[in-house]
């Protein structure tokens, strides 16, 4: 695995779990942030062929 693919892996997973916490702290407006952010980051994941499936905290 490349530094590319394991840094935006990286992301992906800590932004996955940014957006855990701000859902159970009812933070919408972080939310709404970190969702965008995730969304983002798997459209560059997919741009790149970068496999993401599903990755846990």
């Amino acid at each position: 695995m490349d530094a590319f693919t394991a840094g935006l892996l990286q992301r992906i997973k800590a932004t996955e779990s940014d957006l855990t916490k701000a859902r159970e702290t009812g933070d919408d407006f972080l939310a709404e942030v970190e969702q965008a952010e995730l969304e983002d980051l798997h459209r560059l994941a997919a741009d790149h062929g970068v496999e993401v499936g599903v990755l846990h905290a």
